[in-house]
């Protein structure tokens, strides 16, 4: 038996609840996981919100998509993304379904060696943001010598943009509010307070122009300040205002290309991670039982950084 946290109706934190499941043992392609740390998104809220419809069929709900933990059983022909998997392995989870759970039963192609250098909290919260960043750097073609606009730039796909783009030698301007000003310097990002007055900050701090706009938050502002800079729609991305992308003809992702670049890029992730290229900053953790703690604080202002559950 496993506790796993499910959403038994559709709505806001409440109908979160904890029950018992049963675990099958692996069979061929799968490899059973005891979880030791589960990375909250904001996807996982909205997955029982209604957001994304309220078929009752669906009910109840297994949350989570990201996960770390030690595999103690495995089925046969049991190969992850670096090789064969073994009990014992400690390993990180990405792109499964149900993680907020004690014990995990998934495939094998969703698991993947967990970095000694990594402790279980930042790699449990490392591929969801480590993807999104990386997918967004790529379809605008970030390189050496870009100067980069990043909105939301302290937040957990943000802080992740702003890192991944300084590796790859481009100069980065975060908006921010000033409270994470310092959080950004030390990533080596130029940070600029958002609201009234944004563009003329902006353009002050660099004259010469932008050559790519990453949007993480959504907002009008920071649509309308892109499309203000940046010449160019090819290099203009959001993940979060769709409408927006598609009326004015610019970027996003989130699709399944988006799934296919993520996945291929997963190992790569990983490894310059456990380099120390980059790291996830860890807000908060709540016990697994504190889930609905968890995503009420997540929808709220809360500390820079991503939240983990903790069976």
């Amino acid at each position: 038996m496993t506790r796993v946290a499910v959403a038994t109706a559709f709505g806001g934190p409440e109908v979160l609840h904890i029950v018992d499941e049963a675990v099958a043992a692996p069979a061929a392609g799968q490899v059973l996981v005891e979880v030791k740390a589960i990375g909250v998104n904001p996807f996982d809220y909205k997955a029982y919100s209604g957001a994304f419809g309220k078929d009752p069929s669906t009910l109840p709900l297994h949350l989570g998509s990201e996960a770390s933990g030690v595999v103690i059983a495995v089925g046969s022909n049991s190969s992850g993304p670096a090789g064969p998997i073994s009990v014992g392995d400690e390993v990180i989870v990405s792109g499964a379904q149900g993680t907020y759970a004690e014990k995990l039963l998934v495939p094998a192609e969703a698991v993947l060696p967990k970095p000694k250098s990594l402790d279980w909290e930042v790699a449990a919260g490392l591929l969801s943001v480590a993807g999104t960043a990386y997918d967004t750097l790529v379809v605008t073609g970030v390189s050496e010598g870009d100067t980069v606009l990043v909105h939301g730039a302290a937040g957990g796909v943000g802080s992740m943009v702003v890192q991944q783009a300084r590796a790859r030698g481009a100069r980065v301007i975060g908006t921010a509010r000033a409270v994470n000003h310092d959080a950004l310097r030390a990533y080596g990002a130029e940070p600029v307070e958002y609201g009234d007055g944004l563009l003329d900050r902006i353009n002050e701090i660099a004259p010469s122009g932008i050559d790519v706009a990453i949007d993480t938050v959504g907002t009008d502002e920071a649509v309308d300040v892109s499309l203000a800079l940046v010449a160019d729609k090819k290099r203009i991305v959001t993940i979060a205002a769709m409408g927006r992308a598609a009326e004015h003809g610019f970027l996003s992702v989130g699709g399944a290309e988006s799934t296919k670049r993520r996945k291929a890029a997963r190992l790569e992730l990983v490894n310059s991670a456990g380099a120390g290229d980059y790291t996830v900053p860890i807000a908060k953790t709540f016990p697994l039982d504190q889930a609905a703690k968890a995503h009420q604080e997540l929808k709220s202002e809360h500390p820079r950084g991503k939240f983990i559950l903790i069976p």
